[in-house]
This record gives C-alpha cells, sequence and structure tokens, in this order.
C-alpha cells in the first residue's frame, strides 16, 4: 500500500504576517493618538469660537458706541453688576438714544420694527459657555475683575467676536492667582486701564483682601 500524500496548504499568502503586525501598530497609534487629536483640537480658536463674529441681525459697532462715543459697559449690560446674567438690552435702550439721532438710518431699520412690533432683536450670543457650567457675572464684576478680562478690548471690535478661549484651562489660570487680574472698582469698565508695574503685585495682594477674594478651584464653584 502506498502512504497517504499529505498536502500542506497556506491559507493565507506570504505577507499576510506583515499586514498583520502593521494592522496592530495602526490600531495602537490610533488609540494613542486620537485622545491627545481631541484633546489639541479641543482647544484651537476654530472648535472654541475665539476670533470669529458671529453674524447679527444689526451691524452694532462697539467702536463708536464705546471708544467715540463713550458709552459704559453698564449702560446696555447693567445685570452685569447685579446678577448672573450680563444680559442683552431691550430694544427700548436702543430707542432711548436712536428716537433722537439717527432717526431713519436704514441700517436702524430693524430696531424700528423690533420696537413698533413689541418683538425682541434676535441677537446671536457671543460669549457662549456649555450648560454644565456655572457663571455669575456679579460675583466676578463686584470682586474686581474688569470686562476687558474675558470679554477684550470691545472699544477696538467694529463687530464683537470671543476674545478668550474661555476654556476650563484658562478660568483656572485666573482663579489660581486672582490678584494678577484683580483692578479698582471704579476701573472695571475702563478697557485702557493697567496697573503701575512698580506696584501692581502689591495692589494685587490689596484688593484681593479688600474685595474679600477667595481662589475657588473646586469642582462646585463652576460645576452644579
Amino acid at each position: 500500500m502506498h502512504r497517504a500524500a499529505h498536502f500542506r496548504v497556506n491559507l493565507f499568502p506570504a505577507y499576510a504576517n506583515q499586514v498583520y503586525w502593521v494592522a496592530i501598530g495602526a490600531v495602537a497609534a490610533a488609540i494613542v493618538v486620537t485622545p491627545v487629536a481631541l484633546i489639541v483640537w479641543a482647544r484651537m480658536p476654530y472648535a472654541t469660537g475665539q476670533g470669529e463674529p458671529p453674524e447679527q441681525p444689526i451691524k452694532f459697532d462697539h467702536r463708536h458706541h464705546v471708544r467715540d462715543d463713550g458709552i459704559s459697559c453698564e449702560y446696555c449690560h447693567g445685570g452685569a453688576e447685579r446678577s448672573p446674567f450680563a444680559g442683552i438690552p431691550a430694544t427700548s435702550v436702543c430707542v432711548n438714544c436712536h428716537s433722537q439721532v439717527w432717526t431713519a438710518s436704514p441700517e436702524l431699520a430693524e430696531v424700528r420694527r423690533s420696537y413698533f412690533a413689541n418683538e425682541p432683536i434676535r441677537w446671536r450670543r457671543v460669549n457662549a459657555l456649555p450648560d454644565f457650567v456655572f457663571f455669575n457675572h456679579s460675583a466676578h464684576v463686584t470682586k474686581g475683575v474688569g470686562c476687558v478680562s474675558c470679554h477684550g478690548r470691545v472699544d477696538t471690535m467694529g463687530q464683537v467676536y470671543q476674545a478668550m478661549p474661555l476654556t476650563m484651562r484658562w478660568c483656572l489660570e485666573c482663579h489660581r492667582e486672582p490678584e494678577k487680574h484683580l483692578r479698582p472698582l471704579d476701573k472695571i469698565t475702563d478697557m485702557e486701564w493697567t496697573p503701575d508695574p512698580a506696584r501692581a503685585k502689591e495692589l494685587g495682594r490689596e484688593l484681593r483682601t479688600t474685595l474679600g477674594v477667595r481662589s475657588v478651584v473646586e469642582c462646585s464653584g463652576c460645576h452644579r
């Protein structure tokens, strides 16, 4: 009798091992790279919205109103001192001035329509925080944090945009050392104010003590 011939059949081609190890390497790299890429992307201006002015129903020029006319932030956003929200001014606030000046300007047609129809102007939010973040405007304004610290130099903005990243890391930089960012209460809305470099640190410490500013870094401070 003849012994049965045994044949060895290769189910995979010779390069299969190489493909296997390349695939394993690609998966491992993806596991490491993907989270890092997401973290980097989340901090980029494109993701945070920094520097991008949203399209508004009216071309409101802060340069003209703040810098040229000298209108204080508090005139339109008085809620910032008294409540958690700075608030958007009612159309009647606009009409206080524009019932006297630029009464027939085509650029203010939406203001007139809103006022006579008793409907709010649908402004688009510029500085939008996530719903899981608790932010109290009055707690910052009454403790020496100026408007410019978070909103930038709006007196130089033709169209207002988000000036700061508004990320948790950015907030904590101030919360850990608030004395570096404090100013006298009568300078809160002053866009051009800067402390005297010779005594900036001393002034910061004084304001922190006088205003009773705490270094809030606990999770519950902003996430409730």
